[in-house]
């Protein structure tokens, strides 16, 4: 492991499990110094609620890195606009929401975070507040300046990259074209190299069709977009295989085979690693120009404040971005 490294921790949706999660992880021994972004009232308050005897600290921006003291929380305060309740959304708070991912990717940019690790987001909330948002991993795109981000899901060496993110289904194949294919399996590739120290990663691509297609006669993508885009990264060094039926590929003596899957659409890949993994696995966004991961669920509005909230999966996406902060010492 790489020296300690400081890694920011935003604190999501503020009616939500966010902010729990990010005072029971507090509690303790964590591989890095943690710098949670919220608003130090509502973490009190939630700590308060929880039952939780924590030190809540102001974090300084410029000072030495230091280990995590279990039992302790690094904040730095981003204020809410509102008073917020546990379970009670209200989208007055959105701003505040957004500024967190904001003033997070900043510090990773600037080398002031190794990495960021963002606990659940409302979408719904963000959107009827009048910001345009589709999620994390586009917003984070676009803030770093990122042509293309990837979506991919990881627990121990199962590891699940989507070539579309959040679209309707019936937009789905529209989506998938050569270029994009390629595209993303180039990125792909390069973070698994550059984040996880893979030599020559090995990755499987699905077919969108079932079968695959079926020799094309249960569709023609296989044949005319998905195959020649994988012929043709292969052509450029890369160890790509398929495309593969999707209801076999993660069969796990096939699986074991490759150091990541492709999927074609989001409610493909995800609901199988989801399965395997709950509350373990992490969502990690490829092609930024920074570390982001964070957690495989939303902000279950129904656990907040009740300390019935699992934090495994925060946890593990700050193990995952301390690891890959390591990589990229």
């Amino acid at each position: 492991m790489a020296p300690q490294a400081r890694i920011a921790v935003t604190s999501g949706e503020p009616a939500g499990v966010g902010p729990d999660l990010c005072l029971q992880l507090a509690r303790d021994p964590l591989p890095c110094e943690l710098i949670c972004l919220g608003d130090r009232e509502l973490l009190a308050a939630r700590a308060r609620q929880l039952g939780l005897k924590l030190n809540l600290w102001e974090y300084e921006p410029g000072q030495p890195v230091r280990p995590h003291t279990p039992g302790t929380l690094a904040v730095l305060h981003t204020p809410l606009a509102i008073a917020c309740e546990a379970g009670k959304l209200d989208t007055r708070n959105a701003a505040a929401v957004l500024a967190m991912l904001d003033r997070a990717a900043q510090g990773c940019l600037s080398r002031e975070f190794a990495a960021m690790v963002t606990a659940p987001v409302q979408k719904s909330a963000i959107i009827e507040a009048g910001f345009a948002f589709t999620g994390h991993t586009e917003y984070l795109a676009q803030r770093s300046g990122a042509p293309l981000p990837v979506m991919m899901l990881a627990s121990g060496n199962m590891r699940v990259a989507l070539a579309t993110t959040h679209l309707p289904l019936a937009s789905v194949a529209r989506a998938i074209t050569g270029p994009l294919l390629e595209a993303v399996l180039a990125i792909v590739d390069h973070d698994l190299k550059r984040w996880w120290g893979l030599a020559q990663p090995r990755i499987a691509v699905c077919g969108l069709n079932p079968h695959a297609g079926e020799s094309g006669h249960l569709g023609q993508e296989e044949l005319t977009i998905i195959t020649p885009a994988v012929e043709r990264m292969r052509a450029r060094g890369l160890s790509v295989s398929g495309p593969f039926p999707a209801d076999t590929i993660f069969v796990p003596r096939l699986m074991a085979g490759y150091d990541a899957v492709l999927a074609m659409y989001h409610d493909q890949g995800l609901p199988v690693i989801k399965h395997a993994h709950f509350d373990q696995a992490v969502n990690i966004t490829l092609g930024l120009p920074l570390i982001r991961t964070s957690v495989d669920h939303g902000t279950a509005l129904n656990l907040a404040g009740t300390g019935h909230a699992d934090v495994a999966s925060l946890a593990a996406a700050v193990r995952m971005a301390t690891t890959m902060a390591a990589h990229a010492a």
